[in-house]
Parts: C-alpha cells; sequence; structure tokens
C-alpha cells in the first residue's frame, strides 16, 4: 500500500491493484479472523462486493460503494432519457465474484425494470484474458440497431484489449456506450484514452471534483509520489478507492480520539454517525450497518485520462449493503441486531 502524511499523521492511500487480487481467496478467513481477533479494518474497495459477495462484518467498515451507490444507479441512468434510455444491455466481466454477484443485482434490476430477457446478454472472461475479438463481434451484432450499453466489470490488465479491439470494430461511445464499475483514472494512465472518449464510469469520488479539499489532497499526493520516488511520480492520479482509503484513515483517527484509546468495541462505536470532510466533500459513516454515506457520480471519459462529472446524486446516498432487488428480505445492523437480520 502507498501512503503519505498529511500534518504529520500518516494515511494510506491505496491498495495496488495486484495486492487487491491477491487477497481475494483468503479474505472470507480473513473477515473471520478479524471478528476473532478483534481488529478494525477500514476496506476502501467499492463495497463489499468487490471482494467475497455482500457483506455486513462486524470488525469491518467499508468506505467504498454498496451495491446501490454504484451499479444500481449507473444502470439507473443508462435507462433514463438524460442518460440516452438505453433498452438493451451486454452484462461483460472478470470470472470471479464481484462481476458475478454485480450482474446478479443488475440482471434482477432489469427484469424488475421490464426489460425483456431478450436484451440481456451476460459473459464472463478468465483473469487477464486478451483476445476480445469474438466478444466484440458479438456486442456489434448485439448493439446493431441501437439502444444498446455495455455494462462492464472487467477487472485488470484485460481491460486494455477490451477497449482496443472495442474500437477497432468500428464500436463508439456513441453506438453503444461501455458503462465500467472497474477502471478509473489511474487505469486510465496507463491505456491510450483517444478511442475511450465518451464512455462512462460510476464513482462516488473523481480527481476532477472541484472543491478546496481536493485541489490540495491532488497537489499533496502528487508531491509526495515525486518526493518518493513513485513510478511516474507527480505524473500519478487520485481515483475514488485512493480517497476512501484516505477517509477511512481519518474517520479511524476520529473514532480513536473520541474513545480515549484503541479499545475495539469503543472505537466500533464511536465510529457510527461519524462525519468527516474528505476531499470530495463531506461524508458519513452509516450509524449501524459499517457503510459510507458517499455521493453516486457518473463520469464521462475525456482525452487526458478525467473524468467530466455528466450526472451526480443530490446529495449523499444511505448505503444498502444487501441489494432490494436478490435480498430484499435482509438487512445489516450492528447496534439493533447484531449483524445481517430478516426484515
Amino acid at each position: 500500500m502507498h501512503a503519505f502524511r498529511r500534518g504529520g499523521d500518516m494515511a494510506i492511500l491505496a491498495p495496488l491493484p495486484q495486492t487487491i487480487l491477491g487477497l481475494l481467496a483468503l479474505l472470507g478467513v480473513l473477515l473471520v479472523s478479524l471478528v476473532r481477533i478483534k481488529i478494525l479494518s477500514m476496506w476502501p474497495c467499492s463495497c463489499s462486493i468487490k471482494t467475497v459477495g455482500e457483506e455486513c462484518s462486524r470488525n469491518v467498515f467499508y468506505t467504498g460503494a454498496a451495491p446501490n451507490q454504484q451499479a444500481v444507479p449507473a444502470v439507473d441512468y443508462l435507462m433514463s432519457k438524460e442518460g440516452g434510455g438505453f433498452k438493451k444491455f451486454y452484462l461483460l466481466g472478470t470470472d470471479y465474484v464481484y462481476p458475478r454477484t454485480t450482474n446478479k443485482i443488475l440482471r434482477a434490476m432489469l427484469l424488475a425494470k421490464k426489460v425483456p430477457l431478450a436484451n440481456i446478454e451476460e459473459e464472463y472472461t478468465p483473469f487477464h484474458h486478451q483476445d476480445y475479438q469474438t466478444i466484440c463481434g458479438k456486442l456489434k451484432k448485439f448493439a446493431a440497431g441501437g439502444g444498446a450499453a455495455v455494462i462492464s466489470t472487467i477487472n485488470g490488465d484485460s481491460n486494455v484489449p477490451f477497449y482496443k479491439e472495442f474500437a477497432n470494430q468500428g464500436l463508439r461511445a456513441e453506438d453503444a456506450p461501455i458503462m465500467a464499475f472497474s477502471v478509473a483514472e489511474d487505469e486510465l494512465r496507463g491505456m491510450d484514452t483517444s478511442a475511450l472518449v465518451g464512455h462512462l464510469a460510476a464513482w462516488n469520488y473523481y480527481q476532477s471534483v472541484d472543491t478546496p479539499q481536493n485541489k490540495k489532497f491532488v497537489a499533496d499526493f502528487k508531491a509526495y509520489c515525486k518526493k518518493n520516488n513513485l513510478p511516474d511520480g507527480d505524473k500519478r492520479v487520485t481515483d475514488d478507492p485512493i480517497e476512501a482509503a484516505y477517509f477511512g484513515v481519518y474517520i479511524w483517527k476520529q473514532a480513536v480520539e473520541k474513545a480515549g484509546g484503541t479499545d475495539v468495541d469503543k472505537v466500533r462505536k464511536a465510529v457510527y454517525g461519524s462525519k468527516f470532510m474528505a476531499p470530495g466533500g463531506e461524508i458519513m459513516m452509516d450509524a449501524a450497518n459499517h457503510h459510507t454515506y458517499r455521493p453516486v457520480l457518473i463520469g464521462e471519459i475525456l482525452k487526458d485520462g478525467q473524468f467530466k462529472v455528466v450526472s451526480r446524486s443530490p446529495g449523499l446516498v444511505k448505503p444498502e449493503p444487501w441489494s432490494e432487488f436478490t435480498n430484499p428480505e435482509k438487512g445489516c445492523d450492528w447496534v439493533a441486531h447484531q449483524g445481517t437480520y430478516q426484515k
């Protein structure tokens, strides 16, 4: 993990992608261990579903997005008049739990919204998959006649050949926009963005967010990378997982100060309902379910690898760990119900 100091305090900024992927297989054991040995974890990836499935863990606080703070509003946007009114959806992802869980939710959502089953396709590729010629050929046929969008949960280095082949086959954002949940500024930094302009992503923060605290955050981050000779130095960029990791440290710091020490039970209680002025604006921890109130931002990729925000939630969105489309009977509450409960 990378870290830098703000006012003398150390803050962890961004888990390396390969580190995250390497932890996936071990995370179920890790969560059990965190509860057993009473260690709190601030988990910055886009909700629990970036890991092992919809979650409600006693000793984990999730600073990334829940499904209703990323995937669901992204598809709502695409179906809206503002987002293009799309009626056909190709769900394409890397073959592991996050894409499959996300697409299970989205398929249920689309069917609930009366999208015909024939207008929904779903396909998966292995990690590090490089040949997208056949898949993009299918996408081209699927998009013929208009009204189609691609929902991408492709992860890691497969994004480069996917976007490249998509463009090679003459597909453009105007024909069938790609809405990505795992492509942020740091991924775009290593890609030729000329063919990506107009495609979309859904996150809760972008480097381009115009707030005074974000301008300072970005400047401090770039200065840290340059001073410490990190690859690409001050050309490095911030993104959503970086911000989520960053403010998670300060939520913990505030809770320790409020609790008067590091006793896990006292710190956990002190986190509930706490607020912090993050780079992208104020966030708030839920009072019971260990997830974070955050804004939802739909961004359009620009040629410089940054995002232009094209849609923003009116305010902070309450996190729902269990999706209303797949688990409407489940809730998560560590105050009144001691975890997952039946509504």
